[in-house]
């Protein structure tokens, strides 16, 4: 139920400092974003004195009848925690759920890329 199995993806993005890597995941609609990790460990925005770059983007894809939006984080991010939504939780409060999930594994823009090109072109039955 609700994740996309995969990894962080990276890919270089010109930028006015210089060459920006960013990292990509899908999301299934209906989950939300918790802990967030770096290479020292949990984010710590008072360290960092912001909060991590994560974004939802205006990309997605519908498989076994999930959507799943493209989201993009900064290179730091190594792991994010997501956890169902509060309000689906309550309405499937009779049902077994998954109550978090961490992906550890962010895909490249390129791998992001293939995943959205798949689906908009699935291959023909045999």
């Amino acid at each position: 139920m609700g994740v996309q199995s995969g990894g962080l993806w990276r890919v270089n993005i010109a930028c006015q400092a210089g060459i920006a890597i960013v990292k990509y995941f899908f999301l299934s609609e209906g989950w939300v974003l918790g802990r967030v990790w770096e290479f020292g460990g949990l984010w710590n925005e008072a360290a960092w004195q912001r909060p991590p770059d994560i974004q939802r983007l205006n990309l997605y894809i519908r498989q076994d009848g999930e959507t799943l939006w493209l989201y993009r984080a900064e290179d730091a991010v190594l792991m994010v925690e997501v956890l169902p939504d509060p309000q689906r939780l309550a309405e499937a409060a009779n049902s077994p759920t998954i109550s978090n999930v961490v992906l550890k594994r962010l895909i490249t823009a390129d791998q992001a890329i293939e995943h959205l090109a798949a689906a908009m072109n699935p291959a023909p039955p045999h």
